[in-house]
């Protein structure tokens, strides 16, 4: 079952079975796929690359995150979980996307993180020049699933 653990290994949390999206996004904010947006820009550097699991099959397995909530694209909570200690970002959670949790693929072990296909790319209409879209992936101007 794939696990994941912050810089520091404080924190560390695992997930069972298959995820729901593997994303790419390029918001400014989000933290949930692959997306571009500009929220995730600020909260991941250029991209964030997610896995969208659902909530029930995600277990914290170790520590307390910390947590920062602010007003997503459609102005619903997005609440980012990271070590207070080493402030590596987790995963998230979406007002808007109850049952699910999105998981920074960075920080998963073992390799999960290369997911060898990206299913969706998310805010594209935000996408930084220099990242060009993958090939196979769903191209989505805003957020969608």
């Amino acid at each position: 079952m794939p696990q994941g653990f912050c810089l520091c290994g404080e924190l560390a949390y695992e997930y069972t079975g298959e995820p729901a999206i593997t994303a790419l996004c390029h918001c400014h904010s989000c933290h949930c796929h692959s997306c571009h947006c500009h929220s995730c820009q600020k909260w991941c550097g250029a991209i964030s690359s997610n896995v969208l699991v659902p909530r029930a099959q995600f277990t914290l397995l170790k520590g307390t995150p910390k947590t920062f909530e602010a007003p997503g694209n459609f102005g619903k909570i997005n609440k980012r979980s990271f070590c207070f200690t080493c402030g590596t970002s987790l995963f998230g959670e979406l007002e808007i996307m109850p049952d699910f949790i999105g998981i920074k693929a960075g920080a998963l072990d073992g390799g999960v993180a290369d997911y060898k296909k990206v299913m969706t790319e998310f805010y594209t209409d935000e996408r930084l020049s220099f990242c060009k879209a993958l090939e196979g992936a769903k191209q989505e101007p805003k957020f969608g699933i």
